[in-house]
């Protein structure tokens, strides 16, 4: 059972009230962004309220943090109230869809850990559903919604499993928006499979750079010196 809440080195962060605990993913793909240089982001889809604190961490940015679901927003709310940054995060109970309407606010750096069950079964909780799977969030309304969100040359990032990492690049191409950076991530050493992908997506990009990373080594919890390095700034133990 996960535990109800979880340190990091500059923040603490409870996740009793939210569907979707900490996990990997939020945490690879918070580490690798580099949001220094931003003023304003957007955090869709904020849950425990993790992705709008770590970049928080790391820039001087206004952070506006969205969410759906009531109680994954109370816990952000709680989280982000108790951490050094709170001045500067902004949280709105509120769908992608509602919030692109209603805004005026345009961002120079959008993040989202999505919703990407598309085909599979649904649990029984509906707090577990709306955070695990696409139907309150399709991934052409994501698009569509960063697309108006992100100024002309803002970057949008995204982590996603392989095969949705391809359905979402489509659509985004679509709406003018292109794979500028790509980060291929495999859990361990002995395993030829990328788990996910870790996306930047900008509207005029001038380069593109692909890496990989491997998250642990032969053993359970054996992390490799890469992964210690991109999350040292969080994890407490490294």
């Amino acid at each position: 059972m996960p535990q109800e809440t979880f340190v990091f080195k500059q923040f603490t962060l409870h996740q009793d009230k939210c569907p979707m605990k900490v996990g990997t993913d939020a945490v690879l793909l918070g580490a690798w962004i580099q949001p220094q240089t931003a003023q304003r982001i957007l955090d869709i889809g904020t849950g425990t309220g993790i992705l709008a604190i770590m970049l928080a961490q790391k820039s001087t940015a206004l952070i506006d943090a969205i969410d759906i679901d009531v109680e994954a927003l109370e816990q952000a709310r709680e989280n982000a109230d108790f951490c050094k940054w709170r001045d500067r995060i902004q949280l709105t109970h509120a769908s992608l869809q509602q919030f692109s309407k209603a805004t005026t606010s345009r961002y120079d750096l959008i993040v989202s850990n999505p919703p990407y069950f598309i085909d599979s079964s649904k649990p029984p909780e509906e707090g577990r559903t709306l955070a695990r799977h696409n139907d309150f969030l399709p991934f052409n309304e994501l698009i569509e919604g960063v697309a108006k969100l992100l100024t002309p040359n803002g970057k949008f990032f995204v982590i996603l499993p392989n095969k949705e990492a391809v359905i979402l690049k489509e659509l985004a191409e679509k709406q003018g928006l292109k794979l500028s950076k790509l980060l291929r991530v495999r859990t361990k050493q002995d395993k030829a499979t990328e788990k996910r992908h870790i996306m930047q997506f900008e509207f005029n990009p001038t380069s593109f750079s692909e890496d990989s990373i491997v998250i642990e080594k032969e053993g359970r919890h054996e992390y490799t010196d890469e992964y210690k390095e991109l999350t040292k700034d969080y994890y407490i133990h490294f």
